[in-house]
């Protein structure tokens, strides 16, 4: 959900905030390290360095970033060597830094302090930035970036990785620009886009004992894209305020051809997991309005094995995909909320198969689940507010209100039924009596299952329901449902009344 850390990391630990744009006003080296302090103070992040002006060029040394998490007693602090803001002369800036630049990440906590030492590399970087002080603008590439982990500080004690393992990250033909405003807010907008893309962590535990971990990792490529707006005087630990002020972020990132292989070995257990998929894409949405967050890939394929597994586990997704919107803040108006999930033309082995049905009596056609919801929702408190969050738990406050939800899709397909479904429902929170404490709803909900008996027919003589349960099921579906004009098809309609009255077909049963 809050993303906008991770990325001011990004922009200046890793990448450094960088740039180019239009050349039609001027910047000073100056200027630009004084926008990235703003910049990171916005994000929740204290930037400081040791200046030094050697001729047109800027040198900042000792880079220190630190912030706090709240509630936690926990801070995070990000050091970098050095960085050079060159002025160009034409009101241009250039960044640049060494081929290899250490880097430090130290997070402080009582429990379990970690200090991180780590190598940035890149090959052929550029970096310029241009505009005005008010509205810069910067372009950045480099042939390759890399990132290794030269050792680990844990409880005090430091393991080198050559002692343990390794762990890298590598990304290929780096492009990216960004732009920042600054006004009543200060706004971001930037795009980054990637070619293959490789990492690896391999460990082994370095006492001694036979605990081992690989996880290995490619990717064709990654493009993503980011707005953000930040309060000038925002405190970015108040979420709640920062909203009510203009806080705002919308984020996407797309990975293509990724893959994914891990084998670790727990004390002679052994396990392997290994994934693929096309495409993987996530959304992020955060303003006053709310939260929408989007998860989907596409072509996933799953492969487990390990000690605990009777037999190796292989699945398949062609479609894979969860959607959430859903209000952060309390209003007066009811505002809009949805969840969907989709797992689309999923397979298993037929491995796994022969475990269920060895005779192959069932058709094995990819299944699919898919549920789509819609509604309106009041919401009585800011979910985001700490305080508010401590009077839910003394269960004397209602969080919200229920208005109205709509079954926008409801499919279900597999060994040969389907069962599809879509209705449409109100509540009445003024009446929480009539349902025991619920909301009183008002609607209907429309179901049609086709192939129900011929499945259940199968179940029954494999064996896998017993005939008298089978038998239950059937007067279920003779009370709520009707025959359908084509064989082996049942359509249902329920209809709940806001008097407490439900009818299936036309006929009450409550």
């Amino acid at each position: 959900m809050a993303s906008y850390k991770p990325r001011a990391v990004m922009s200046v630990a890793l990448a450094t905030v960088l740039g180019a744009g239009a050349a039609d006003a001027d910047v000073t080296a100056e200027q630009v390290w004084a926008d990235w302090k703003t910049y990171m103070a916005a994000s929740g992040y204290t930037l400081s360095g040791t200046e030094t002006q050697n001729g047109d060029a800027l040198e900042v040394t000792e880079i220190v970033m630190v912030t706090e998490v709240p509630d936690e007693d926990v801070s995070i602090q990000i050091t970098m060597s050095e960085v050079t803001l060159t002025s160009n002369g034409d009101g241009t800036v250039s960044i640049g830094f060494p081929a290899t630049v250490p880097m430090g990440v130290k997070i402080d906590s009582e429990d379990d302090p970690v200090d991180i030492q780590i190598t940035y590399s890149t090959t052929d970087w550029s970096g310029v930035v241009s505009g005005d002080p008010d509205a810069m603008s910067y372009a950045y590439s480099a042939s390759e970036i890399g990132m290794t982990v030269d050792q680990v500080t844990f409880d005090q004690v430091t393991f080198p990785m050559s002692l343990i393992g390794a762990a890298e990250v590598t990304f290929a033909d780096f492009t990216g620009s960004s732009q920042s405003t600054v006004g009543a807010l200060y706004e971001t907008i930037q795009t980054i886009s990637t070619g293959p893309i490789k990492y690896i962590l391999d460990v082994t535990d370095p006492e001694g004992s036979d605990g081992t971990f690989v996880m290995k990792g490619a990717a064709a490529g990654m493009n993503s894209s980011a707005k953000a707006a930040f309060p000038a005087d925002g405190d970015i630990n108040d979420m709640a305020a920062m909203l009510d002020q203009g806080f705002a972020v919308d984020a996407s990132l797309n990975i293509t051809g990724g893959s994914l292989d891990l084998d670790f070995d727990d004390e002679g257990e052994v396990y392997q997991i290994d994934t693929s998929s096309d495409s993987n894409e996530l959304g992020i949405t955060m303003n006053a309005d709310g939260l929408a967050y989007s998860l989907a890939s596409t072509a996933q394929k799953i492969f487990l094995a390990g000690t605990e597994f009777p037999l190796p586990i292989e699945i398949s997704a062609q479609e894979n995909a969860f959607n959430l919107q859903m209000p952060l803040t309390a209003r007066d108006e009811v505002q809009p909320m949805a969840l969907s999930v989709t797992l689309g033309d999923f397979v298993m082995s037929d491995l796994i198969w022969g475990l269920v049905d060895p005779t192959g009596q069932l058709p094995r056609d990819p299944a699919t689940v898919s549920v789509a919801l819609a509604g309106t929702a009041k919401l009585l408190v800011d979910i985001l507010d700490p305080a508010a969050m401590e009077q839910l738990d003394s269960g004397t406050v209602q969080p919200g209100e229920l208005h109205s939800l709509d079954v926008t899709g409801l499919t279900v397909r597999a060994a040969g039924a389907e069962l599809l479904g879509d209705g449409a429902f109100t509540f009445d929170n003024s009446d929480l009596t009539t349902f025991d404490g619920m909301p009183a709803p008002s609607g209907k909900l429309n179901l049609s299952l086709s192939g129900g008996n011929w499945l259940l027919d199968k179940l029954v003589g494999m064996g896998l329901i017993p005939d008298q349960e089978a038998s239950g099921v059937r007067m279920m579906m003779g009370l709520f449902a009707v025959p359908g004009s084509a064989p082996d098809t049942l359509n249902s309609t329920i209809e709940v009344k806001g008097n407490g009255q439900i009818f299936a077909n036309g006929q009450r049963i409550q």
